[in-house]
C-alpha cells in the first residue's frame, strides 16, 4: 500500500476495536466479548481502514489481531448483520461482500506481519480473519469452523476458497467449506492451519512474542517476502523467479544489507533499520 496521504487525519480512536502500539507492533483487539467478539458493519469498516492507515504510516512492524473475553471471534453478528442483510437489494449486498472481502485483501497486502492469536472459537468470519494472517498462534482451546454453508451461503466467503486450499490443501479444504465441521487444535496442527500451538491461556503472549521478534528484524526484507508470497500464488514458475530476483536486486541496494555485512564483519548482531 502507498505511504502517501490525502488531506484526511489520522483517526484517533477507533469505536469498534481496542487499538494499541508499543514499540513497532500494533494489537488490534475485537472487544466485545459479551457476543464473542461477533463482527459487525462498523467493526468490518473500521479493521479495513485501520489496516489502510496504519501501511501507510510505516511505523507498524508487527500486527496482532486478537479477541477480547472466551474465544477469538463467532463470526458475523446473527442480529446486527443476518438479520439486516435480509431486507437489502442486491446493490447493498454486493456493497457488504466487497467490503468483508476488502478487510481480508488488506490483510493480506498490508507491510507488516499479521499475527492471529486464537483462543476459544474461530468460527465464519472470523475463521477467514485467522486464514488471511501470515501466522496463526492459538492455545488448545482453539477451533476454527467455516460455517457458511450452514446457514445456506457459499462456503467461498471472503477470498477462504482461494486462501484456505493453500494453506490446508484441497482436499482438507473442500472437507472444512462443505461441511462446516469445527476443527480443534490438535487437528488444525496437524493439518497446517496453526503456525504455532501456545500452552493453553498463552495464545495471546506467544503471539506478543512473535510480534516483538519480528518487530526487530529486517521490516523490509519481511515486507518484500510477504508481497512474494502473496503475488506468486498464482504466477508460473518464470514469472516467480524474475520476481524474485527484480526484489533481491532492490534490497541489496539496501542498507539492512549492507548492515548484515558489517555486522557479520565486526561479530556482532545487526541493527537493523528496515531500508
Amino acid at each position: 500500500m502507498s505511504p502517501f496521504t490525502g488531506s484526511a487525519a489520522r483517526t484517533p480512536d477507533w469505536k469498534h476495536l481496542r487499538v494499541e502500539h508499543a514499540d513497532g507492533v500494533a494489537t488490534v483487539t475485537l472487544a466485545r466479548p459479551e457476543k464473542l467478539n461477533a463482527l459487525t458493519f462498523g467493526a468490518y469498516a473500521d479493521l479495513r481502514d485501520l489496516l489502510a492507515e496504519l501501511s501507510r504510516e510505516r511505523a507498524v512492524r508487527a500486527l496482532v489481531l486478537a479477541g477480547e473475553g472466551r474465544g477469538f471471534c463467532s463470526g458475523g453478528d446473527v442480529d446486527e448483520i443476518i438479520g439486516a442483510t435480509l431486507a437489502m437489494d442486491t446493490a447493498q449486498l454486493l456493497d457488504f461482500n466487497r467490503m468483508t472481502g476488502q478487510v481480508v485483501r488488506a490483510v493480506r497486502e498490508c507491510p507488516f506481519p499479521v499475527i492471529a492469536a486464537v483462543h476459544g472459537v474461530a468460527a465464519g468470519a472470523g475463521a477467514v480473519l485467522a486464514l488471511a494472517a501470515d501466522f496463526r498462534v492459538a492455545d488448545p482451546t482453539a477451533r476454527f469452523a467455516f460455517l457458511f454453508t450452514r446457514v445456506g451461503l457459499s462456503g467461498g466467503d471472503m477470498g477462504a476458497a482461494y486462501l484456505l486450499p493453500r494453506i490446508v490443501g484441497l482436499g482438507h479444504a473442500t472437507r472444512l467449506l462443505m461441511l462446516g465441521e469445527p476443527v480443534r487444535a490438535p487437528e488444525a496442527e496437524r493439518i497446517g492451519l496453526i503456525s504455532e500451538l501456545a500452552e493453553e491461556g498463552n495464545a495471546h503472549e506467544a503471539a506478543q512474542a512473535l510480534a516483538r521478534r519480528l518487530a526487530e528484524g529486517p521490516a523490509l526484507a519481511y515486507a518484500q517476502t510477504k508481497a512474494l508470497l502473496t503475488a506468486e500464488l498464482d504466477m508460473p514458475l518464470a514469472a516467480s523467479v524474475e520476481m524474485d530476483a527484480s526484489t533481491q536486486a532492490l534490497l541489496m541496494n539496501g542498507e539492512d544489507y549492507a548492515e548484515f555485512h558489517a555486522a557479520f564483519t565486526e561479530k556482532r548482531p545487526p541493527k537493523w533499520q528496515g531500508r
